[in-house]
């Protein structure tokens, strides 16, 4: 079932004009290539990559192509590329293939990984460390 929705968001992302397909599709191979065990689901409108935890995401949109990264503000962005500054997530903007190799992303794929690793990272792992099972009321929370 779901690598049939992702083959539909694929059909769709193909009718845009553009190199977005393309885009999506590269990114995919790097991100199979870097985290061999690394899962595809569809959410939010684009392709989510977990183990364990979601760590990045490809979106395409109507001009460009949208690598995020869950925990990106974690990453040590050495080279800049990274884009946003809310309290977690970075992205990188793709225009053309050319800006694959350009603004590095395979180099962040296991960077994002090793951050939504992390629990100080990523409050939402950080609970569940911090929970259990309850038989009576389902969750409990040590916090």
């Amino acid at each position: 079932m779901n690598s049939d929705l992702i083959q539909n968001l694929l059909n769709d992302i193909r009718l845009l004009e553009g190199e977005q397909y393309s885009l999506v599709q590269r990114v995919r191979e790097l991100v199979k290539k870097s985290v061999p065990g690394a899962s595809e689901s569809v959410k939010y409108g684009g392709i989510l990559f977990s183990v364990d935890e979601h760590f990045c995401g490809v979106f395409a949109y109507k001009k460009h192509v949208s690598v995020e990264f869950s925990c990106g503000a974690s990453i040590n962005d050495t080279h800049g590329h990274l884009e946003g500054n809310g309290k977690g997530r970075r992205h990188v903007k793709l225009y053309s293939l050319e800006d694959i190799e350009a603004k590095e992303v395979a180099r962040y794929i296991p960077l994002a990984l090793e951050a939504a690793k992390e629990p100080l990272n990523n409050p939402a792992r950080a609970r569940r460390r911090l929970c259990g099972r309850s038989a009576s009321s389902g969750l409990a929370c040590l916090e």
